[in-house]
């Protein structure tokens, strides 16, 4: 199979944004899209634009969020087809399609790049979104890596872009089996109702209802198949090492393959472990000790476990538990509980709750983010901190043993085998950068 091969978009592009840097060096003015400084508040121009790249499943979800949709890609040009067709249902006029993701990035009129591939794709699609002085509203996982995690913060704090994941349980919506916002949760861990810690935060089946560890594993047996001619089977892989195709890597069962994610827990744990993480009020800082109870894992398939422990340095913990155990409390600390709905051993807690301050203010809206060049409620620093904890997780159970890792330096302590899966080698010619 052929590369793909030197794309005219790979040197630095010059964009509207990055014209407007030049120009801002000059004059001292704030830097905003040409269409927001041009057109006013409630100019037609003042429309923010899209571009999504990746045609799955989860893009129809992409294709509905705020923008102008101008353009779509995917390696598969039945998917590619499909989400045009439904585009253009939804109103979305002249929507151009592309194979190649660099070829959407370089279009000039592109405010906002959505990345709806699979997560071995992100890293290197932020990047080049940035360089092109686009801003980035990315699928979860963060990234595959620890070490793709640490190359996107940086290209996106270098070009100022502005960042979001897909995941929003941080600040709306209820916060699974707590069956209320996060926020509260924040309230309870804040102003110690559940004593000064340290705490532990349970994220159980009771909790989170199901980790999708059958759903999203990988199979052992899989043998050479016939490559559709809709799917350019190599781009897909890209990055990832040239493996031979079969259906069950690619599209809606990916993610039970180590090259590409990490089964349920890259698919749900972002959803689930962000707002713990900011619940704790962990989002500058990493577990320091990792353990798993797990069956041997796979090679290449992403196979179920049962138990993973990651505990702080202050002796906060996280648990993972996909062992069923509804009868243990969702968070504890050492004057008290809470269980499933909010339920707690702690008189009067909602009482108090109602008295007590919530969290800081967050920028909730993205296109408003964009606008005001504001960091987004979930961006690529906490998001950065909570995707590391799926990658430490993951580390973990790929080589079945106990972690102690650096939370300052980001790297496993005299652990030559684990600091090797931080930064996994990538197949040319893609390369961070």
């Amino acid at each position: 199979m052929t590369q793909p091969g030197p794309h005219p978009s790979n040197p630095p592009l010059h964009t509207r944004r990055a014209a407007l840097k030049g120009l801002a060096a000059m004059a001292t003015i704030q830097i905003l899209p040409s269409h927001i400084a041009l057109g006013g508040p409630k100019a037609p121009s003042n429309q923010l634009t899209k571009g999504v790249i990746g045609c799955g499943n989860i893009s129809r979800t992409h294709i509905r969020m705020p923008g102008k949709l101008l353009a779509l890609c995917d390696v598969d040009s039945n998917h590619l087809k499909k989400r045009t067709a439904e585009a253009a249902k939804l109103g979305a006029g002249d929507v151009q399609g592309y194979s190649d993701f660099r070829d959407l990035i370089a279009r000039d009129d592109i405010d906002i790049v959505h990345i709806a591939t699979p997560p071995h794709w992100h890293a290197l699609q932020a990047i080049a979104a940035a360089k092109a002085g686009k801003d980035i509203w990315c699928e979860k996982p963060m990234s595959r890596t620890i070490g793709e995690g640490l190359a996107m913060v940086k290209a996106v704090e270098d070009q100022k872009a502005i960042f979001r994941l897909n995941t929003w349980f941080r600040y709306k919506s209820r916060y699974y089996g707590l069956s209320r916002p996060a926020s509260e949760a924040w309230k309870v861990v804040h102003h110690q109702l559940l004593g000064d810690g340290p705490y532990t935060f349970n994220l159980g089946t009771a909790f989170v209802g199901n980790w999708k560890l059958k759903g999203w594993s990988g199979r052992t047996d899989l043998t050479e198949q016939p490559i559709p001619k809709e799917l350019d089977y190599n781009f897909w892989l890209g990055p990832a090492p040239l493996k031979p195709y079969h259906p069950h890597r690619v599209h809606n069962s990916f993610r039970g393959y180590w090259d590409y994610d990490g089964g349920g827990l890259g698919d749900m744990g972002q959803h689930y472990l962000d707002p713990c993480q900011f619940v704790l009020g962990k989002d500058n800082e990493s577990p320091i000790h990792i353990e798993v109870d797990t069956q041997k894992q796979h090679h290449d398939a992403v196979l179920p476990w049962r138990r993973i422990e990651m505990t702080y340095a202050d002796g906060t913990k996280i648990i993972l538990d996909a062992e069923n155990k509804p009868k243990e409390p969702i968070i504890s600390g050492p004057k008290g509980n809470i269980f499933r709905h909010f339920r707690s051993d702690v008189p009067g807690l909602d009482q108090k709750l109602k008295e007590l301050p919530g969290p800081p203010p967050m920028m909730t809206d993205f296109h408003q983010a964009v606008r005001e060049r504001k960091p987004f409620a979930l961006n690529e620093h906490n998001g950065f901190r909570s995707c590391t904890l799926i990658n430490l997780g993951k580390i973990a159970l790929r080589l079945g043993k106990p972690l102690h890792f650096d939370s300052k330096r980001l790297e496993f302590i005299n652990d030559a085998e684990a600091n090797k899966l931080i930064n996994q080698p990538m197949r040319g010619p893609w390369k961070l950068s």
